[in-house]
């Protein structure tokens, strides 16, 4: 997966976490990639409307 530097460290300064072993504050994280899915779910959705039009 290529991902530009800008777009990367930005994502990791999202989830960075100090106090965390792995240092990522896994709920955050969580966080982002379910509220993405849900984007991209209310997306399809939308585009399968159009088709059905």
């Amino acid at each position: 997966m290529n991902i530009d530097e800008e777009t990367y460290d930005e994502i990791e300064q999202l989830i960075h976490s100090d106090e965390s072993p792995v240092g990522i504050d896994a709920k955050k994280t969580h966080i982002i990639i379910i509220h993405k899915l849900i984007q991209i779910e209310k997306r399809l959705d939308a585009l399968k409307a159009l088709q059905t039009e």
